[in-house]
């Protein structure tokens, strides 16, 4: 099998508006397509990173919440490379986004920091 890149990732959310302001606004993705189906009152948007198509962001009529502790099985985080962390972080604390500490991979020695999106999906910042 040859895979070319990672297509896309499916995240659903459980306050549309909320996370679609978080992932525009706070994180600067772009709306590529935005679709509403009525038949399952539900919001598929597809978002991108620059040109680079990323994130489907879904709604549906009140999902279950995501457990986070302990951690369970499946997808971990998301993560996103930026080459500044420190302006990042900065970016972060103006828009009074709460964060953990910045802190260095012990394996690459770069700097990382987590955050959470409105529904608590963990998410990355690693630097370039």
């Amino acid at each position: 099998m040859k895979l070319n890149k990672v297509h896309h990732i499916a995240i659903i959310c459980s306050n549309y508006r909320k996370s679609l302001d978080f992932y525009v606004n706070i994180l600067g993705l772009n709306i590529i397509a935005e679709n509403y189906r009525a038949e399952r009152d539900s919001y598929k948007t597809d978002l991108a990173l620059g040109d680079n198509y990323i994130i489907e962001l879904f709604s549906f009529p009140n999902p279950p919440q995501r457990p986070t502790r302990p951690e369970a099985t499946g997808l971990r985080h998301l993560a996103f490379e930026t080459d500044d962390i420190d302006a990042s972080v900065a970016e972060l604390d103006h828009k009074e986004i709460k964060h953990e500490d910045i802190r260095i991979d012990r394996y690459t020695s770069k700097k990382f920091v987590f955050f959470q999106d409105p529904d608590g999906l963990p998410i990355e910042l690693y630097e370039k």
